[in-house]
């Protein structure tokens, strides 16, 4: 599990994104689509079309990580309804920990593929 100071803005791209970008591609996603600084601190959240895929974008003071999962099966889903500004949602830490974990966050549920 990845642990991020408490401190940390977590910003979901609710639109799909082509996760063949590297760091460059994803700084200028977040610069110009989410319209975030990428070195503010904040985790940002890519997926791509068939959600089976999350990338995460992070600048630690030094430079920039991202990270990638993939799913061999199911999807990630996060919460409907929630308010959506520039095309993101914020996550709080422990929903981050969720998503991440296979826990459907539209009905607070494990996923009926996910086994631990």
């Amino acid at each position: 599990m990845l642990n991020f100071m408490g401190s940390t803005k977590i910003y979901v791209a609710v639109t799909p994104t082509d996760l063949r970008q590297g760091f460059g591609g994803l700084y200028a996603t977040t610069t110009n689509v989410l319209k975030e600084d990428p070195t503010s601190g904040g985790l940002f959240v890519f997926t791509n079309q068939r959600r089976n895929r999350v990338k995460l974008l992070y600048w630690d003071g030094t430079g920039l990580w991202v990270m990638t999962k993939r799913l061999e099966k199911g999807t990630f889903s996060w919460p409907k309804g929630v308010k959506v500004e520039n095309g993101k949602l914020h996550l709080s830490h422990e929903a981050l920990g969720l998503l991440l974990d296979g826990v459907d966050l539209r009905q607070g549920s494990m996923r009926p593929w996910y086994q631990r």
